[in-house]
């Protein structure tokens, strides 16, 4: 028995809040149960220098964790002057997915700013991320067209993310914290629309895991990317 009850291939409820913030080109509010991100993205002109003259536009990724989204308080990374190891690990892998879904040049010398900040952490947070930044995106693209910035739709395919792991010999889908924190297995698995796979992060935390485990969480995270892909795409169906 999972400590949530769920069954396990059974994920967390999932809500997607369109236009969370009022300034944001594209924004949500992505809750996987008790863990919830807001997720903003946000459009400027001009790429980075090393892209400058190439006629293609940029996606990147901030990632963070509000002090008291745990059950302790963290301290702030920018009072420390550095951000920490996990911080730079996650916002890559956001903006390394968030890439997948832009035909960059079709986007032109624009660079979207993906931030995703953690208001509660419940385990899951980076593939929340994903999941909703990859909405806030579709809207901030929405808006490059409405204003003629860009004369194509760059959007190719959604992105969605999801944990899986071994807990208590078992394959489950979704891992909340009590679960990620004891689990024998921790795997964080990113899709593209096509079933494709963008990452696939798995670690042993307690013993290692076997072929045939890892084609069986394989299978849950892909069940669980493709209701991500409906939830995402019922979320936008709303202006």
């Amino acid at each position: 028995m999972r400590p949530s009850g769920r069954a396990s291939d059974q994920a967390r409820e999932v809500k997607i809040i369109r236009h969370f913030t009022s300034h944001a080109e594209g924004s949500v509010l992505v809750c996987f149960g008790n863990t919830q991100v807001i997720c903003t993205a946000s459009v400027e002109k001009g790429v980075p220098r090393w892209l400058q003259g190439k006629g293609q536009g940029w996606i990147t990724a901030e990632y963070g964790m509000l002090p008291r989204s745990t059950h302790t308080r963290n301290r702030r990374e920018a009072t420390s002057g550095k951000q920490g190891g996990r911080t730079l690990e996650i916002q890559r892998l956001i903006g390394r997915s968030l890439r997948a879904a832009v035909d960059l040049k079709k986007l032109g010398e624009f660079t979207i700013t993906l931030d995703c900040d953690v208001i509660q952490a419940d385990g899951g947070t980076r593939t929340a991320s994903i999941t909703g930044a990859c909405v806030a995106l579709v809207d901030a693209l929405r808006s490059l067209q409405l204003n003629k910035s860009i004369k194509s739709d760059p959007f190719t395919q959604f992105i969605t993310s999801v944990s899986v792991g071994m807990y208590k010999g078992e394959a489950v889908l979704d891992l909340d914290y009590p679960e990620d924190s004891n689990c024998e297995t921790d795997m964080n698995v990113v899709m593209t629309q096509d079933g494709k796979f963008i990452e696939v992060q798995g670690t042993a935390e307690g013993q290692a895991f076997s072929r045939e485990e890892m084609n069986a969480m394989l299978e849950l995270a892909e069940k669980g990317c493709r209701e991500l892909f409906v939830i995402q795409q019922e979320a936008l169906k709303s202006l």
